[in-house]
């Protein structure tokens, strides 16, 4: 028996895979209020480069996916967090309809673009967050504090639409934002978790829109179709992560209070440089 082309050793391999990439990326989502985004997508890249789905279509389907994921574990680390008194609420006030319209425009614009695009959003936004936190260089900064008026709002647009391009719930850039207006790492984190929720539910819903097309344009692959995937949603790939990442994600927020900062950013960098380097290859 096949589906998609694996067999069944195949497929349950790759199920193996995708429940212990869950447990990572919920810690992660606590750990560095990210949402996961970032270490599901150049996973689920593999996975369905396996599966056969085809190149034109394999990042949207993989940044649909990841954007599903994070809506459950962004909402529960953003729960752990608000416990703790550590999000910043007038952060969120200023920037929830910013981020909403930045989501909409991030989703329009999967429908069209060319699947390098997503490739060199990722690069550039995680190499650039990277060299920030691995050089700490505290002289690295915009202001001693956030912009008020269209400048915040216009911060806000670009989180929305730079996070719907790469499927990752928004933290890698709340949180390099906010640390180059001096805020705390742990309060950039768990603002980011928050922020994730706000841009998770629209962006995943923008990717089952955006995918409807790629699923009758590619009837051959059983990837892209009911059961198996909404749009430029995967649901097998959702329904294996989905319960591993729930239960570490407040694994990560505790550790993300026990760490030092120093430690955090360290950690935090050298994962996005290496995932940054991924694609990179991939685009060469």
């Amino acid at each position: 028996m096949a589906i998609g082309g694996l067999g069944v050793s195949e497929l349950a391999e790759l199920a193996l895979l995708l429940v212990a990439v869950g447990a990572l990326s919920g810690f992660l989502a606590g750990l560095f209020g990210i949402g996961g985004g970032a270490i599901l997508v150049p996973v689920f890249y593999e996975c369905f480069r396996l599966a056969g789905v085809p190149l034109e279509v394999r990042m949207p389907l993989c940044i649909g996916t990841s954007l599903a994921i994070i809506i459950p574990t962004s909402i529960r680390a953003w729960r752990a967090h608000h416990v703790r008194g550590t999000v910043d609420l007038e952060i969120l006030r200023a920037w929830w309809l910013p981020v909403l319209t930045g989501v909409i425009a991030g989703a329009v614009t999967a429908r069209y673009a060319p699947e390098r695009l997503f490739k060199i959003v990722f690069v550039m936004v995680a190499w650039s967050a990277a060299t920030r936190l691995l050089l700490a260089r505290e002289g690295w900064k915009l202001g001693d504090d956030l912009p008020k008026g269209p400048l915040m709002k216009l911060y806000g647009f670009v989180v929305g639409l730079l996070s719907t391009l790469m499927g990752v719930g928004g933290g890698l850039f709340s949180n390099l934002l906010l640390t180059f207006y001096g805020r705390p790492l742990l309060q950039a984190v768990a603002t980011s978790s928050a922020l994730a929720v706000l841009i998770s539910i629209p962006g995943a819903l923008g990717y089952v829109y955006a995918g409807w097309p790629a699923a009758m344009r590619y009837p051959e692959v059983a990837a892209l179709q009911l059961p198996f995937a909404l749009g430029y949603v995967s649901l097998i790939g959702a329904v294996l992560v989905m319960p591993t990442s729930l239960l570490t994600a407040p694994l990560g927020v505790r550790a993300a209070h026990a760490v030092s900062k120093r430690t955090l950013e360290v950690a935090f960098g050298c994962y996005l440089f290496i995932v940054g380097g991924r694609f990179v290859i991939s685009l060469l």
